[in-house]
């Protein structure tokens, strides 16, 4: 069972959220909060394995929130929710230790996948947030920065290496134990990271990188 603090100042949102995370047998919301200051005071009564937090809070926004839950010793995992297609929010959420960004217009679609993401210690990014990732990729290429060598993640890349060898959403899901729906939001990120359109073209990409044989 994955504990969840969640943190909105709209009761009806925090509500809605509630509902749809609770709709799932493995998560559980054990606590709310209705600004980031009361979210820090309610840790230090209650166990939790996630926290949600909306990004602009009265008294103490997510954001503030979230740094000064990422300082304490063995931190909850955190997830950011907001109304904003923001790159500055998203890469903000990101150096505070945040696992993921979900908008809160595709929230009943993303959340509960962004939850597990989070605690199986991987990141989750709505699809827009990918064309930020890779301009920013490029623009530390540009200043001559150091940047990771690969652009996917190696889940990606197991993904990658099944999509290539023409296994189905389906197959994938099953054989790296995720849900279909995971599977598919990878497939999405791989395509928008790397530029490309279909199959063929990660297939290509897949020989190059020497995940399959040609």
């Amino acid at each position: 069972m994955i504990r969840i603090l969640l943190a909105d100042d709209h009761a009806l949102v925090r509500r809605g959220v509630r509902l749809i995370l609770e709709q799932q047998p493995d998560l559980r919301v054990v606590a709310e909060a209705s600004d980031g200051a009361e979210a820090i005071t309610l840790l230090r009564e209650t166990e939790v394995d996630l926290v949600v937090l909306d990004i602009a809070m009265p008294t103490m926004t997510g954001l503030q929130a979230a740094r000064e839950i990422a300082r304490r010793r063995e931190p909850p995992k955190i997830l950011m929710l907001s109304m904003h297609d923001n790159e500055q929010y998203f890469f903000s959420a990101l150096k505070l230790g945040a696992s993921g960004y979900v908008l809160k217009s595709v929230v009943d679609e993303d959340l509960v996948e962004a939850c597990r993401a989070a605690m199986r210690g991987e990141a989750f990014a709505y699809p827009g947030a990918m064309g930020a990732i890779v301009r920013d990729y490029l623009d530390r290429l540009a200043r001559g920065e150091r940047v990771p060598e690969t652009v996917l993640t190696a889940r990606e890349d197991e993904v990658l290496k099944l999509i290539a060898e023409g296994r189905s959403s389906k197959e994938i899901a099953r054989q790296l134990t995720i849900s279909i729906k995971t599977v598919e939001n990878h497939r999405a990120n791989i395509l928008a990271r790397l530029g490309m359109r279909d199959r063929t073209e990660l297939t290509r990409y897949a020989i190059r990188s020497g995940l399959i044989e040609p």
